[in-house]
């Protein structure tokens, strides 16, 4: 007899719901996110038949968590379904719009037996690439926090002490302020306001600069900072400006610890990415660093069954663009339902590729050349990258630009340019 399994997870229980082929139920249990509760599931599993050679296969609504760590362990099939699907098939067994725990692990277990073969398993990756997802989704997060302090941050002092911004976009030789940067937040530190500006001594600002790690021309770009800093400027009420000083250095509290988790999770990241057996292949693509590398391997994994060609990797990442077409109507747009994450490293990468002078820029110019905008153009060559690094995994080759672009010429010597198919023979 063939048996699927659903379960409904939840923070406090979860719901088992056994069923045969034909849709009958084998056995429903509510269980504990404990070693008992575990003990219980591999209990009534059991019962309805599970074997190691012919394991119950398992449909729940998240990747994640203890109980899936503790299902993976078995070896079993497990299928994540998205809960937005499971809201869907929900409706085909019931209009009235009732729902409750058993019944949502009922139909996930009814998925695995009518749509089993239109869902994704979780993939078989290794630990060290499930300890890089946990470190690259973190990282991520740490610097899209960091984005949001910093604009955060930076929308405060317009209010009160635009002197300040003007004085680091000044310093650093470019039109944004940089915020973020150890410098910017250890002068913020000691002169959070322009009343605090105006007096600053030089000795006090060479002592935060060092404190940032600052070696070269200290005493220069010090005195261009307190030049700038005693620019007389537009002042806020005195109260005022020491409540919005006092915010102020609270945001920065919170942007330091920030810039601190994102150094440390940096670290850990690159650790783990360079004992990885696919690090060499990765990195090897133009565009792609440790930090950009580890985040595009913690998002496809090391499961070489995940993706059946390159084509599903690249609707995966969100890269390859979908057709509408109905009637005498046909469209060809980009893929809004995609990994996010990887599609946010994907413009990073391309953007990187296409800056350089290499057979990747020169399809990006290309693809200009053809119509397309900045962002399509960015998307086709990560599109066409992502084809490339599907194929170099699978076959354990590094990148080869003259394979990649046979058609693109190449720089080679100094100021000579050829053919890649010339420069191959």
């Amino acid at each position: 007899m063939t048996v699927y399994c659903g379960i409904d997870w939840a923070e406090g229980h979860h719901d088992i719901a056994l069923i045969d082929e034909e849709g009958r139920l084998v056995g429903k249990r509510r269980i504990e996110e404990s070693l008992d509760g575990l003990a219980e599931l591999t209990a009534m599993l059991a019962a309805a038949g599970d074997s190691a050679d012919d394991p119950i296969p398992v449909a729940i609504e998240t990747p994640r968590g203890l109980l899936v760590a503790a299902l993976r362990a078995t070896g079993r099939p497990i299928y994540a379904i998205n809960p937005l699907a499971v809201a869907r098939y929900r409706e085909r067994s019931s209009v009235s719009g009732k729902k409750s725990d058993h019944a949502d692990a009922l139909t996930l277990a009814n998925i695995l037996r009518t749509d089993r073969h239109r869902h994704r398993r979780l993939p078989d990756d290794s630990d060290l690439a499930r300890s890089i997802t946990v470190l690259a989704r973190g990282y991520q997060d740490a610097v899209w926090r960091r984005t949001k302090l910093v604009q955060e941050l930076r929308a405060r002092l317009r209010e009160y002490y635009p002197g300040f911004l003007a004085t680091f976009a000044r310093t650093s030789g470019m039109s944004t302020t940089r915020l973020a940067s150890a410098e910017a937040r250890a002068v913020l530190a000691i002169a959070p306001s322009p009343a605090e500006a105006a007096t600053v001594s030089r000795a006090r600002v060479q002592a935060a600069l060092r404190r940032a790690g600052r070696t070269r021309n200290i005493a220069s770009v010090t005195a261009d900072i307190v030049a700038a800093l005693r620019i007389a400027q537009p002042r806020q009420a005195q109260l005022v400006e020491q409540a919005m000083r006092t915010q102020t250095l609270a945001l920065l509290d919170v942007l330091n610890a920030i810039c601190g988790s994102v150094e440390q999770l940096s670290a850990a990241l690159i650790d783990a990415f360079t004992q990885h057996p696919d690090y060499e292949i990765i990195t090897s693509f133009p565009g792609l660093a440790d930090i950009s590398g580890a985040i595009v391997l913690g998002e496809i994994g090391d499961d070489r069954a995940r993706f059946t060609d390159d084509r599903a990797l690249q609707a995966f990442a969100g890269s390859a663009p979908v057709t509408r077409a109905s009637g005498k109507t046909r469209a060809v747009i980009r893929r809004r339902t995609k990994n996010n994450r990887l599609a946010a490293a994907g413009h990073c990468w391309a953007f990187t590729a296409a800056g350089r002078p290499s057979p990747a820029r020169e399809h990006y110019l290309r693809r200009r050349a053809r119509g397309d905008g900045h962002p399509a153009a960015l998307r086709h060559l990560f599109n066409r990258s992502l084809g490339q690094l599907h194929h170099c995994l699978q076959t354990g080759q590094t990148y080869d630009p003259i394979k990649a672009f046979p058609h693109a010429t190449t720089v080679v010597g100094t100021g000579h340019v050829e053919s890649a198919a010339a420069a191959a023979a």
